[in-house]
């Protein structure tokens, strides 16, 4: 079955019924030009650039020239929403020597990139989008030096195997106490830069979201669901409390990762790897009696099982999936959990495979309900002016769109700095020669 990115209506519409994977269709996009109330905020439309790692910062953790051009693309191309990159809170929860890390000491160097992303969207499009910085601890994926300096909440043989690291790199209690104070300074320093908000990350098995299934840990942050989500919870109290009553405080959460109990969060503790809302749903109905508004819903790893959350034409694995049957999981768990808690405002993910028709599909769910944007990860190193031309003619153009051939992430986990290798030359040079290198 062909798994190449839609390119036309057609394709799409075929495969949706072939697989039986019912994903709503509207060829009326004019919803996803409406703004949408966050607080005291506007969000200009419904579209949303999604927290895309560039490895391209300064040792110091200061944003470097390729990540201001980065931004620079994504102010001008038009979209209502810019999740800011992970920014690592401490120097030992960097997951590469190039991520950005924000301090007291560099914070001007992210007050010019706000300003930047500001002025520079203003000018473009007329309006300024929502900026919300996303405040990491890359715990079991933490590289500061270039090399796996992992720490841990629990072994877990899924990504271990044979060789269990050293339990001397499980946080204590008091250790884990010490991260969450540093996310909650790193969302003070975010409100003082400028941002609109910040996102206490909890996906993709960073160190929150690794604790979120810590079944068989001990203490205060394992075991009981209360237990588990006690980091999560406290970091956003803590950065409510840390913050002015106007700035946004949200997570990008993982609902699912794809792996059995007792090492997966999302799926029944009976056996199998199918998504089991329960859990997910009471800790959302928790972080709204919190009174968080707005939250940004992922799934899977993209470290060891990324078809979930990124559903892939070309990969280094079969997943043995259609890719669309990801992109149905991934929409239909969404809408699945906005039915539960409707009061709060939701962003998805995994749209990057619908090519063409990714408004159509969009514009679909937020009519039934299921979410309120439309999160576009590998499109915007792709196509970073996607919403311009959604917001002007409704349509994406083809000969623009994400691939979904994962050389952007081949490139992230080899060590260099991802960008899209087919639509932007100058990432296309950066390819070849860190290939050349790597000979």
């Amino acid at each position: 079955m062909n798994k190449k990115v839609y390119t036309s209506t057609n394709d799409f519409n075929e495969q949706n019924i072939e697989l039986n994977t019912k994903l709503p269709y509207s060829e009326d996009t004019s919803i996803l030009k409406e703004s949408v109330k966050i607080g005291s905020k506007t969000v200009p439309n419904r579209l949303a650039c999604q927290a895309m790692e560039g490895c391209d910062g300064n040792a110091d953790g200061t944003p470097a020239e390729l990540t201001f051009r980065r931004y620079k693309r994504l102010a001008e191309g038009g979209s209502g929403i810019i999740w800011f990159e992970a920014t690592a809170c401490r120097e030992d929860g960097r997951a590469n020597p190039r991520q950005l890390w924000i301090r007291k000491d560099n914070l001007d160097s992210y007050k010019k990139i706000v300003n930047d992303i500001r002025e520079d969207a203003l000018k473009a499009n007329g309006y300024a989008p929502l900026i919300i910085m996303q405040a990491t601890h890359s715990g079991r994926y933490s590289k500061p030096h270039g090399f796996p300096e992992p720490l841990i909440a629990y072994n877990n043989p899924i990504f271990e195997g044979d060789k269990p690291i050293d339990k001397s790199r499980i946080l204590s209690n008091s250790e884990i106490d010490r991260i969450g104070e540093a996310l909650i300074e790193s969302s003070k320093l975010a409100e003082e830069a400028g941002f609109d908000g910040v996102d206490i990350k909890c996906c993709h098995r960073y160190i929150n979201s690794e604790l979120l299934s810590a079944y068989e840990r001990d203490g205060k942050y394992g075991g009981s669901l209360e237990n588990r989500t006690r980091l999560l919870r406290e970091c956003i109290a803590g950065a409510m409390q840390a913050t002015g009553k106007d700035f946004i405080v949200s997570s990008r959460l993982n609902v699912y990762d794809g792996f059995p109990y007792p090492y997966g969060f999302g799926v029944s503790k009976d056996g199998g790897v199918e998504f089991d809302p329960s859990e997910p749903v009471w800790l959302l109905r928790q972080l709204r009696e919190m009174g968080v508004e707005f939250l940004n819903i992922t799934m899977g790893n993209p470290y060891f099982n990324p078809h979930v959350n990124r559903p892939f034409a070309l990969g280094a694995y079969d997943p043995g999936e259609h890719p669309l049957e990801g992109v149905a999981r991934m929409l239909h768990g969404i809408a699945a959990l906005k039915k539960e808690v409707p009061e709060l405002k939701i962003i998805s993910s995994a749209l990057s495979y619908l090519g063409v028709v990714a408004p159509e599909v969009c514009a679909g769910f937020i009519k039934d309900g299921g979410f309120d944007f439309c999160g576009f990860g590998r499109t915007i190193l792709a196509y970073p002016d996607y919403a311009k031309d959604i917001l002007e003619t409704g349509k994406m153009k083809k000969e623009k769109i994400c691939i979904c051939c994962s050389k952007c992430s081949e490139m992230m986990r080899a060590g260099g700095t991802p960008g899209c290798v087919v639509r932007d030359s100058l990432y296309n040079d950066i390819y070849r020669k860190f290939k050349g290198e790597r000979k």
